[in-house]
């Protein structure tokens, strides 16, 4: 199982760091567990290749463009900073 971690600062909050950690077995696009902490709580859940599928479908997106826009902005830390935003409701 391959992991990463990476901390983020939300649009929503910006003074606020959150961790947000990524696990998944082949590749992300086969469904990939969440891990969402900022430091005192925690919140998992986990993306089946099904929702994948359908949430690239919903955007009219190409399944294979989609999941790469999945691994830079979930896990591709650093090189893809300031690139995506998050906002945590």
């Amino acid at each position: 199982m391959e992991k990463t971690l990476n901390r983020i600062h939300p649009v929503s909050d910006p003074e606020a760091t959150y961790f947000l950690q990524v696990s998944w077995e082949k590749d992300l696009g086969t469904g990939f567990g969440i891990i969402l902490s900022d430091g005192q709580s925690a919140w998992t859940g986990a993306v089946s290749e099904a929702e994948i599928s359908r949430e690239a479908a919903d955007m009219e997106m190409n399944r294979e463009k989609y999941v790469e826009e999945l691994k830079k902005a979930l896990i591709a830390g650093e090189e893809s900073a300031g690139k995506y935003n998050f906002a945590i409701s």
